[in-house]
């Protein structure tokens, strides 16, 4: 039995790629039902499939260029609580499935919508990807070293962060709309807002005189000594964070860099000669040997964990933080979060393939043997 916030909720999605289909898994992790609707046909060679973000759906195969497909998509609007689509804005409309179409069927339809640019506006049209959406933010220009280029972060802060969190927080808030009031709402998220929204602290900090746009020279960007990483002896890393003065002086302490250092923490031309000794410092053991001297002490120093270290660090293991994933037996995937009264979600089902349950959903909108055996047969759906 489905359980969580979000039980009994009912989600349709149009299959995308990028950061709504993250949105939609939070939204299944939750206890949504979601059915999502793949092409009928063969996939675009630029799809892979995922395991984990696909998580937690069934899916239906429908041809969208056919009206009678079209047809079973507003039957499924029909009957849901959140439509969800990412298409470039006006796609949608011109299908036939817009806000303005699926409200017409369902006046209490959450719609959500995940674009890259937002619907309106001069780039609205345009194509991009998580790297484009955040360089105009002014997140992509302050992530990298001093004297170096921009270095993009995979695609956690755009197309994850600055959307796909977004959008599922919208579509929250949209339902507890519709709880009130009854009407429908149109959550319109996208990727270069969202982002901006996460610059937040930074555009605090600037407007301060906290902050300056010179990369990798301000507290958070590497440009401070201790809120940097730290090449070991055997070559791999650990994570340094000693923003307040007690844990700094722990730090510098267990790595037995000279006391009078402590004076450095907030004197910036000192900043240059500590780097310099942290550095020959950590260089005198390995990641491990550090992390044992650091055991059970408060000085923010961590060991720089690979994925498959990640998934057997204490922490994480003490918490069922991961799950294997269906299908690999030797992945893992994150565990439904956040979670409530101190119990852990159950794992959605594992991902679907396209058109896997195509003809239980026909089945279950009440449609005749008969009308669903012509829908195969005249390829609107698969």
């Amino acid at each position: 039995m489905v359980t969580g916030p979000l039980s009994g909720v009912s989600v349709v999605e149009l299959a995308g790629v990028g950061p709504a289909p993250f949105a939609v898994m939070l939204l299944a992790d939750m206890g949504a039902s979601v059915v999502r609707i793949d092409r009928a046909g063969p996939t675009s060679g630029d799809y892979a499939p995922n395991p984990v973000v696909e998580r937690g759906r069934r899916s239906i195969a429908v041809n969208l260029k056919d009206r009678a497909g079209v047809d079973v998509v507003r039957r499924l609007v029909a009957r849901s609580d959140v439509f969800v689509e990412s298409y470039r804005p006006g796609v949608a409309e011109r299908l036939g499935l817009g806000p303005a179409d699926c409200l017409a069927v369902n006046r209490s339809i959450v719609y959500g919508r995940m674009s890259g640019f937002g619907q309106t506006g001069p780039r609205a049209g345009q194509a991009g990807h998580d790297i484009n959406y955040i360089s105009l933010t002014g997140a992509l220009h302050a992530i990298g070293r001093a004297g170096g280029p921009p270095v993009p972060p995979m695609n956690l802060v755009g197309d994850f962060g600055g959307g796909a969190l977004f959008l599922a927080y919208g579509i929250a808030c949209a339902l507890l709309s519709v709880a009130r009031t009854g009407r429908g709402q149109v959550v319109d998220a996208n990727v270069v807002e969202g982002t901006t929204t996460l610059m937040s602290l930074v555009h605090g900090l600037s407007a301060v005189g906290l902050w300056t746009d010179a990369r990798g020279q301000n507290l958070l960007d590497t440009g401070c000594p201790y809120y940097d990483v730290y090449a070991c002896a055997d070559g791999r890393h650990v994570a340094v964070g000693t923003i307040e003065r007690k844990f700094f002086e722990t730090m510098l302490r267990v790595v037995g860099v000279d006391p009078s250092f402590a004076a450095a923490h907030r004197d910036p031309s000192r900043w240059p000669a500590l780097r310099s000794a942290l550095t020959t410092a950590f260089a005198g053991a390995t990641r491990d040997e550090w992390v044992e001297r650091f055991a059970g002490l408060d000085a923010c120093v961590t060991p720089v964990l690979d994925l498959a270290e990640a998934r057997r660090d204490p922490q994480a293991v003490a918490r069922d933080a991961y799950a294997p994933v269906s299908g690999f037996p030797e992945a893992a995937q994150a565990a439904p979060t956040p979670r409530f009264d101190g119990e852990t979600a159950p794992l959605p089902g594992p991902a679907p393939t396209a058109g896997q349950h195509t003809r239980e959903i026909l089945e279950s909108l009440g449609l005749p043997a008969g009308a669903v055996t012509a829908l195969y047969d005249s390829g609107t759906v698969s």
